[in-house]
């Protein structure tokens, strides 16, 4: 009989760690493969829009709210659905979104959001859970897509490269900006706190600037500074076509005159007419810009601080207004003016009403004056169909209006004159009535009757001990009613913390000079002298200001110093907030730097 004691096992038969035999290995392995491939079969199932829409509640309500969105349809092609959205790439990732995804699976079986009034009860809820996923992972399924450092700044408008170089440099995401792309935007529902919350910066998100996209924001703003030089250019060149068709027709109307000495005369006086002026001044030797006024509506200091306005954080940490905007005056003064803002800036639409003006100044000084020239063309009529006879001001067909003040003043760095707007001033939406303003103990101290109606007139906040941005439990904007005590105001004065005014209306032409703190106060100040003439479709508006002085109100303008600069313009004889109004820009004098460089004579 044979020893079968050392026979060599099978193949199959032999053992491998944990004591598994090759066939079990195989086995397992096998069933682990059609496993696995069923297991990864059904979560692709479940990872598609036509899966996620398949329940009437998400066909029905948000299904609908994302395919006019630019993330359904666009120009390229690329569509991004459900699931590149909403479900991770990674693995591990993925299964612990889908096993969050059984919490709203529980809410369809239970019938919690079945119908569009139910789930717009929840919406709320629904969004602050996706808002906090996605910042807490950095905007992960943003970024599949939309990688920071593969942004080209060439290709966005300058408000989005800023606030890209912010996400960089302070660690922002994504969804800090751009909640309610796809679907009903709820972000306003968000209190104040919260919004702070989950819209602050996140140190850990800070990332290095992409040498590419430095270099990218380089060529860009070459660009457009080779385009703004042509634009100048080109109207320089049209300006001194102008002028030889004027002198060509001078010399021909002297021509026709016979050359009598008193055709001569006259039309000596034709030509000089357009520049003619008591301010003697070689324009030729000022420096000019052109700076772009645009139709603000509502729109006030509280509004820019208030969580409407995108750029608040921005603002409030120290950009400047024309940093994010420059380059869109004309798209924002067209969009509100005609009422389509989404930012709801204009209730009272006057059709017709130009949404920007194009303005140059020319700037220059002597040893003791500035002097600004403003020019503009001027535009059509557009009746106002809520005054009677369709003009707010019939006396006075325009009128103009330009402040400086130190950095003393809050907000004058950044927004100039816009510091002085607020929303509950005389037409805005929140202007207290005449018995309110007649019954307030501050009608002692206020002149609520500069003009009779205007009712509450701009004003610093360095002069109110409190802003209300928020409007909680319906409370006014704007801080008119309260003022500070005036031991605290002229404090304030001394300080430097107002705005010095010049003021210019063109029917009765008077000139006034002030100062706003407390309130507008036109009290004479260094006396400007202005001459404005209409000629040729063109507004000029000429004035001559003292560079020093001593008067309470008045800015000083010194060498060396920088200014913060804005001015208003009233066309088609509006007033109060119906004006167009410039950004804040900085004024120096014979500094390249400044935007507003006041050259020497």
């Amino acid at each position: 009989m044979a020893d079968n004691t050392f026979l060599k096992p099978s193949f199959w038969s032999r053992r491998l760690i944990w004591g598994t035999t090759v066939s079990g290995a195989v086995i397992f392995f096998v069933v682990g493969i059609i496993f696995w491939g069923g297991f990864n079969t059904a979560m692709e199932a479940t990872n598609t829009t036509e899966f996620c829409i398949g329940c009437h509640e998400m066909k029905d309500n948000v299904y609908k709210e994302y395919t006019p969105t630019i993330h359904y349809t666009n120009r390229t092609g690329v569509r991004a659905g459900c699931p590149d959205c909403h479900v991770p790439k990674p693995w591990i990732h993925k299964i612990v979104r889908k096993i969050q995804a059984s919490r709203e699976v529980f809410f369809w079986l239970t019938g919690k959001i079945d119908t569009p009034e139910k789930f717009d009860e929840h919406r709320f809820e629904l969004a602050q859970n996706v808002w906090q996923a996605m910042k807490d992972t950095d905007s992960r399924e943003c970024r599949n897509c939309h990688n920071f450092e593969s942004m080209n700044p060439e290709f966005q408008k300058p408000r989005a490269r800023k606030q890209h170089m912010n996400a960089f440099e302070t660690g922002q995401t994504c969804i800090d900006c751009h909640k309610g792309i796809a679907h009903t935007d709820v972000r306003h529902k968000l209190s104040d706190e919260a919004l702070e919350n989950i819209e602050a910066p996140n140190p850990d998100y800070i990332r290095e600037v992409p040498q590419e996209y430095i270099d990218g924001l380089a060529r860009v703003e070459a660009r457009e500074a080779a385009a703004a030089a042509e634009a100048k250019a080109a109207k320089a060149a049209e300006k001194a076509k102008n002028q030889e068709m004027l002198d060509a027709a001078v010399a021909q109307a002297i021509a026709n005159a016979g050359a009598t000495q008193k055709a001569t005369k006259s039309a000596a006086s034709a030509k000089a007419a357009p520049s003619a002026s008591n301010i003697n001044v070689d324009w030729g030797k000022a420096n000019s810009k052109d700076i772009g006024v645009f139709y603000p509506g509502t729109a006030s200091i509280e509004w820019i601080l208030g969580r409407r306005h995108g750029g608040k954080r921005a603002f409030t940490k120290g950009d400047r207004c024309t940093e994010c905007h420059a380059e869109e005056i004309a798209d924002i003064g067209n969009n509100i003016v005609s009422g389509e803002s989404e930012k709801d800036l204009e209730p009272n639409v006057i059709p017709g009403k130009r949404g920007f003006i194009d303005v140059t100044i020319d700037a220059t000084h002597d040893a003791e004056n500035l002097y600004l020239r403003f020019s503009w063309a001027d535009g059509e009529h557009a009746a106002v169909p809520f005054v009677d006879g369709g003009k707010m001001d019939p006396e006075n067909p325009m009128k103009l209006a330009f402040m400086i003040a130190t950095d003393d003043a809050e907000y004058a760095d950044r927004a100039g004159c816009w510091g002085t707007c607020h929303a509950d001033a005389a037409t805005m939406p929140f202007a207290p009535d005449a018995d309110t303003l007649k019954g307030s103990d501050l009608a002692k101290r206020l002149d609520f009757n500069t003009v009779p109606g205007t009712g509450v007139t701009k004003y610093l906040t360095e002069s109110r001990t409190k802003l209300e941005l928020k409007g909680r439990g319906g409370k006014a904007l704007g801080g008119w009613d309260k003022l500070k005590e005036q031991g605290e105001i002229d404090a304030a004065q001394q300080a430097n913390q107002y705005m010095d005014i010049v003021r210019y209306k063109s029917g009765s032409k008077k000139v006034e000079d002030g100062q706003i703190l407390a309130q507008r106060d036109m009290h004479g100040g260094q006396g400007a002298e202005v001459e404005a003439s209409l000629k040729n479709g063109t507004w000029s508006v000429i004035v001559k200001r003292k560079l020093i002085s001593d008067k309470p109100g008045d800015v000083s303008i010194e060498a060396g110093k920088v200014y913060n600069f804005g001015f208003a313009i009233h066309d088609d004889y509006s007033s109060a907030r119906y004006h167009h109004v410039s950004f804040g820009y900085k004024l120096a004098l014979d500094n390249a730097d400044a935007e507003v460089n006041v050259t020497k004579q």
